[in-house]
């Protein structure tokens, strides 16, 4: 059973804007996952790129994957140690800034 997939906008002390993801993101929710990112891109009141914080997502697949690479000129990725070799080895991580918070 998919854990369910939750969502926070924020901005960081910056103004930085921030969406925080939490859950697990698969072919069955990702289609919530890309609504909720364009959302979140389309309501930055700057070009700053949006930040992407996965640190709180327990798994994620090539559905949500393929949302991520759909975004890379317009995010930058905040990730848990799980997700980054994920990251990497897709590739996502040589094109977008993917941080990895322990």
């Amino acid at each position: 059973m998919t854990t369910p997939l939750r969502f926070t906008s924020t901005e960081t002390a910056e103004g930085t804007p921030v969406l925080k993801v939490s859950g697990e993101i698969d072919m069955s929710n990702s289609d919530d996952f890309n609504h909720e990112l364009r959302g979140a891109l389309a309501h930055r009141t700057t070009e700053t790129p949006l930040l992407v914080d996965l640190t709180a997502v327990d798994y994620l697949d090539s559905a949500a994957l393929a949302v991520l690479f759909e975004h890379v000129a317009s995010i930058t990725v905040d990730t848990n140690k799980m997700l980054e070799p994920i990251l990497r080895i897709c590739g996502l991580s040589d094109i977008v800034p993917v941080r990895v918070i322990r």
